[in-house]
């Protein structure tokens, strides 16, 4: 089985997209990463950054995980801020920190957006599918959820378990 990595970048952390992750991780197999419990700066630069959050987290992922998924609402028709930041940051990994990000490679990466609506642009996964290919990694594919009145109907709980068995 795959070691899996949930990160997860929202604005709340109770909503929609938790309760997508509750119901993939219902039996805790896979380890999550909620973004909001680390201080993580934007890409700099100059990295003046470098002794935040982020560096120390991506030495865990790459040492722990065969695979990302990525877990984001759909805010403004893209990925949320804490994501977009996230995988921006990736590029200390290019520049300053080349050790950890040599060892994406080979990893895999995959994708949950959520929103309340079937309104996914059809190009919303291709910054994720672009980048795993830049890294190295293999893209797994990715999921849209549609959460309803905050619940997952039959059809979106089938949606998510036929994600999971594809790496599970």
């Amino acid at each position: 089985m795959e070691r899996v990595a949930i990160i997860f970048g929202s604005s709340r952390n109770d909503g929609d997209t938790q309760k997508v992750i509750d119901h993939l991780n219902e039996n805790e197999t896979f380890t999550i990463f909620n973004l909001n419990d680390y201080k993580i700066s934007y890409y700099d630069y100059q990295h003046r950054n470098i002794n935040d959050d982020y560096i120390s987290l991506m030495s865990e992922i790459t040492e722990n995980f065969d695979l990302l998924i990525f877990a984001t609402p759909i805010y403004w028709y893209t990925m949320s801020a804490q994501i977009k930041t996230f995988l921006d940051r990736i590029t200390d990994l290019l520049k300053v920190k080349k050790d950890i990000g040599r060892k994406l490679r080979g990893k895999k990466m995959g994708l949950i957006s959520v929103s309340n609506d079937d309104d996914r642009l059809p190009s919303f996964a291709e910054p994720f599918s672009h980048s795993a290919s830049y890294l190295g990694m293999s893209y797994i594919g990715d999921i849209h959820v549609v959460v309803e009145n905050g619940m997952l109907t039959n059809t979106e709980q089938s949606k998510i378990n036929d994600f999971k068995n594809i790496f599970s």
